[in-house]
């Protein structure tokens, strides 16, 4: 399942959120019940393509840009909010009619999807959140160790650097690629070169430079406190699917103790898979997922 099918492929489509244009893909069956694929940190939309081919036939399958990725607007300010990002999910769902709906995420878009879940717990049907809880309670004990003062200090530091640095050029598309390659490891040839044709635009002197806005990278000097966002985890009452790769960086919440705050979820761990276990395992994950939100 590593090819694109032949069938048409989904239409672009935007909504307004907070005077920004967002982008979002469409694969079309309207009348199916509606399942969202929220995609990670300096991603896009189209990274869903190939599982957004296995449910289009059953579901209403919807794949949003986040704001500073893909084909949506870049903040105008370089300011990369949760609470933005989370305002757009809710725009999105609210403004095309999507409650209750299903969600598939990943990493940064599953730390999105959890918490407007916990917020909006009647709007969510079914959650699958791969490697999406955030920091893990060690690297959370170390941030807690800095002060408000030394966070501004370093954030303040990394948007002055960032202010300079002009978005990276590759000479060619399969320089790109070859960049794509180095970053994951388990992807094929071909899942490498269709995603970096998406995730590319070629600048005016024909270079090529990834969609996403450089102050995405920027984590944001303060949040939702941690005790907030354990309520919100709480607050969850859909089934929910926490799914990680054993190969990943990420921190597994059976095995550091995030799962106590989740009333309906299970954890799923895949051999052979990194963060991106949609990629790394896709028909494995399909299947997995095929199941659980039935």
């Amino acid at each position: 399942m590593t090819k694109l099918d032949g069938v048409p492929g989904p239409t672009s489509r935007h909504f307004i959120s907070q005077r920004l244009r967002m982008h979002y893909v469409d694969w079309g069956n309207p009348d199916a019940p509606p399942l969202l694929l929220v995609h990670g940190g300096r991603d896009h939309c189209r990274n869903w393509d190939w599982v957004a081919q296995a449910f289009r036939r059953d579901w209403h399958v919807i794949c949003p840009d986040l704001r500073g990725h893909g084909d949506s607007q870049w903040s105008p300010d370089g300011n990369y909010s949760m609470s933005a990002y989370i305002y757009d999910l809710a725009q999105l769902i609210h403004q095309q009619n999507l409650a209750p709906v299903t969600i598939v995420s990943h990493s940064l878009g599953g730390n999105i999807c959890l918490r407007y879940t916990g917020i909006y717990p009647d709007s969510v049907r079914k959650l699958v959140a791969i490697e999406g809880l955030g920091p893990s309670p060690k690297m959370i004990a170390e941030r807690g160790n800095k002060s408000m003062t030394d966070r501004m200090n370093a954030w303040i530091d990394e948007q002055r650097m960032l202010s300079g640095r002009l978005p990276r050029r590759y000479a060619s598309i399969e320089d790109a690629f070859r960049r794509m390659q180095e970053e994951n490891k388990h992807l094929s040839a071909e899942q490498a070169r269709h995603l970096t044709e998406q995730g590319v635009n070629q600048n005016e002197d024909g270079t090529y430079s990834w969609k996403f806005d450089n102050y995405v990278r920027v984590n944001p000097p303060y949040d939702m406190g941690y005790p907030e966002i354990e309520k919100l985890w709480t607050q969850i009452t859909c089934p929910t699917l926490l799914v990680y790769g054993k190969e990943s960086w990420a921190s597994n919440p059976e095995k550091d103790g995030r799962l106590k705050y989740f009333k309906t979820a299970k954890v799923v761990e895949f051999e052979n898979a990194g963060h991106w276990v949609h990629h790394d395992r896709l028909d494995a994950f399909v299947d997995t997922v095929r199941s659980f939100i039935a």
